[in-house]
């Protein structure tokens, strides 16, 4: 206790935040310091993320300067870095501190004029032929989340070894309130041409001429708002009608309980208004606007979300069918093999990477499309990272085609079970607090290996910490069962979880429907298996 202690006072007396050093002296005085001291954020390929408060365990001034600080020393005096930033607390300050850092090391900093979308600053970087990219954003965390997103030069997340380099870097800075700020280095404002360049960017997708298409949206209380809407009026469609609610950005995001539209209760608003308006689409952002959600009205009047995977295939036949050359489409070991089989279907490269944008936008040349089943999409390469904005203008432009050929996105769903089997994807994940639990529940996989999942025989087992398939190894368990099904168990790298990804292929020899009804059917079972195995 006494070294915390020590820790608390120097870190209070380098802090320029008053919020956090009136929140750090009653700690002092009267707290608890060790969730806030006796460990930190550790600085890896996502960047930073976690809770706002004093210390290095949390988000704050302190740890953000640091980090510009580490930044800024691998990248040397006269490179350029661009920074966005969205509408969190303290965002726009720990985007300006980062200017002052960069700066005052002689760099070049680009700072965002007001809070954006990630896949806007993701398209900065390229276009401005910057040398990287910060993003302070927490995307779909709680309201007391931030975060710290570095991009290289190529417009994509940072990998090993830069994230390495960075963190050593960034162990290496002394007191904050020593560094030089604002010093040799250049700073430019931006304005919004970067946004109008971005908008220009997106109307080379492949978007098709019907443009006639009612559709309902949410920012869910994030940026994502005034960029879509001004993606949509460029590319010819109707205004997006937004939930009057959720509009404008807020964060504390006052009328859901966690801001990402894969959670249940999160999209009520949006299909209500949906309702009232008779709409042919419901589109959602996450509150940094890099993922895109997808409602569809089903036959009985009733909304549907559609799954990541869904879209996936929807998004890539489209995206293959609309280009041309030589052409590569990715996704990651744990989204549906779908779309490996589109791929196959057309005669396009095809790629398996490891979780996360990073690894997808690195899959070979030529990528034209890029998925994971965490409704995260990249189209084209206009952005290289996932765009919820690029991605919601282009299934508005597939939704409107089929309207206008008489036919929804269900019904292009159905089309691909025909033509390839239904594919059929589902999530079983346990929160388990207890670290050690989670260690425990791979080492009895390994040690006792399953022969059979869900009623099918276990054809394959893969262990990812080997480096399976020329991947870099990865702790995660692979198993490939009779028929085309599959099962993924992975320790989730942001959460206290351990996180399993079922797929089963049900061939449809009659009524889709029917081969909906035996997927859930085997989905349930894939669960019942995987739970028991696992010993959760």
């Amino acid at each position: 206790m006494t070294d915390l202690l020590r820790q608390a006072r120097e870190w209070l007396a380098q802090d320029p935040d008053p919020d956090t050093r009136v929140e750090l002296s009653n700690l002092i005085e009267h707290g608890d310091l060790s969730d806030h001291f006796g460990k930190k954020l550790e600085f890896g390929t996502a960047g930073l993320r976690g809770e706002l408060g004093p210390g290095p365990n949390r988000m704050n001034r302190v740890t953000v300067m640091r980090a510009a600080a580490g930044l800024a020393k691998v990248l040397g005096p006269g490179k350029h870095v661009v920074i966005g930033y969205d509408a969190r607390h303290k965002s726009d300050i720990f985007a300006r501190d980062t200017a002052a850092v960069l700066t005052g090391a002689g760099l070049h900093a680009s700072l965002m004029g007001r809070p954006l979308p990630t896949p806007v600053l993701a398209y900065a970087v390229r276009h401005l032929d910057a040398d990287a990219g910060v993003m302070v954003t927490a995307s779909h965390n709680p309201p007391r989340d931030n975060g710290y997103k570095v991009y290289w030069g190529d417009g994509s997340q940072i990998v090993p070894p830069v994230d390495a380099e960075i963190s050593a870097a960034i162990e290496a800075v002394g007191r904050v309130d020593e560094l030089p700020l604002h010093g040799p280095g250049a700073l430019t404002e931006l304005g919004d041409g970067i946004v109008e360049d971005y908008l220009e960017a997106l109307t080379t997708l492949p978007l098709g001429e019907a443009h006639d298409l009612r559709v309902a949206y949410t920012p869910l209380h994030g940026v994502g708002g005034a960029t879509l809407t001004g993606a949509f009026l460029a590319a010819g469609f109707h205004t997006p009608i937004a939930v009057a609610e959720q509009r404008n950005p807020d964060p504390d995001f006052p009328t859901v309980d966690f801001p990402n539209p894969e959670e249940p209760g999160a999209m009520d608003l949006a299909l209500a208004l949906a309702d009232r308006m008779d709409a042919d689409l419901v589109l959602a952002n996450d509150p940094d606007a890099d993922r895109c959600a997808v409602g569809v009205r089903q036959s009985d009047g009733s909304w549907r979300m559609l799954t990541g995977d869904e879209l996936g295939g929807l998004l890539g036949e489209h995206v293959i069918t609309h280009t041309s050359g030589d052409r590569m489409v990715a996704t990651t070991i744990v989204s549906s093999t779908l779309l490996g089989k589109i791929a196959a279907a057309h005669g396009v490269r095809y790629g398996e990477t490891l979780t996360g944008f990073k690894w997808i936008m690195r899959a070979g040349p030529g990528l034209v499309f890029g998925y994971e089943e965490a409704i995260g999409y990249s189209v084209g390469d206009v952005v290289r990272d996932k765009d919820g904005i690029g991605a919601a203008l282009t299934v508005a432009a597939i939704a409107a085609a089929a309207k206008h050929d008489g036919s929804t996105l269900l019904d292009l769903l159905d089309d691909q079970a025909r033509r390839y089997g239904l594919h059929a994807t589902a999530p079983l994940s346990f929160r388990l607090d207890d670290l050690s639990m989670i260690a425990d529940a791979m080492a009895r996989l390994r040690a006792n290996p399953p022969k059979e999942l869900g009623g099918r025989a276990v054809e394959a087992a893969d262990d990812l910490a080997k480096g399976e398939g020329g991947l870099p190894p990865t702790d995660g368990l692979r198993y490939r069962l009779v028929g085309g099904a599959r099962v993924v168990v992975r320790p989730s790298g942001t959460e206290p979880k351990l996180k399993c990804y079922l797929e089963v292929v049900v061939p449809v020899t009659g009524e889709v429907a029917d081969a909906r009804a035996l997927a859930v059917h085997d989905l349930e079972a894939l669960k019942a298996d995987v739970s028991a195995a696992l010993g959760l």
